[in-house]
């Protein structure tokens, strides 16, 4: 097992207006850690979330949930690529490797991944992003950022 270096930060978004400057806040931490995975309940935001970071990163395109695609590929203005998962209709592991996960996985492109409870045995160990969403009482959402190095 590999040890990795973990660091946390809180963010509280308490209104979509505050979404860009979560965002920012997200990249910055990240620093250069390109795989992302987003935790939460349905309707929690993720997908939402990753709209607004990919127009952050530079994304110019309409960004969607892959929710039946299960993959969506976002080319950014310097040429970059994301890649942004939905696992929630895959019914195991298996299905997601006939997708190419692998490669994706190990592309050096930034990684989005939502619903990575599908696949626990193909996530990283290491160098990834955890970003779990809470909603709480009065809609706002408390973002937790934990990054394991």
């Amino acid at each position: 097992m590999v040890n990795s270096a973990i660091s946390r930060q809180n963010i509280v978004c308490r209104d979509i207006g505050e979404l860009k400057s979560v965002a920012s806040q997200i990249i910055e931490f990240a620093g250069e850690i390109k795989f992302w995975i987003f935790e939460g309940q349905m309707g929690a935001g993720k997908t939402t979330l990753i709209k607004v970071l990919c127009a952050q990163l530079g994304v110019g395109d309409r960004v969607t949930s892959p929710t039946y695609s299960i993959v969506n590929e976002y080319l950014t203005g310097n040429n970059g690529t994301i890649y942004h998962f939905d696992f929630y209709r895959i019914n195991d592991e298996e299905e997601a490797m006939d997708i190419g996960t692998e490669e994706y996985f190990e592309s050096g492109n930034y990684c989005f991944i939502e619903w990575s409870s599908k696949i626990p045995n193909l996530l990283p160990e290491s160098n990834f992003l955890m970003i779990s969403i809470q909603v709480g009482d009065a809609g706002q959402r408390m973002i937790e950022l934990t990054r394991h190095d």
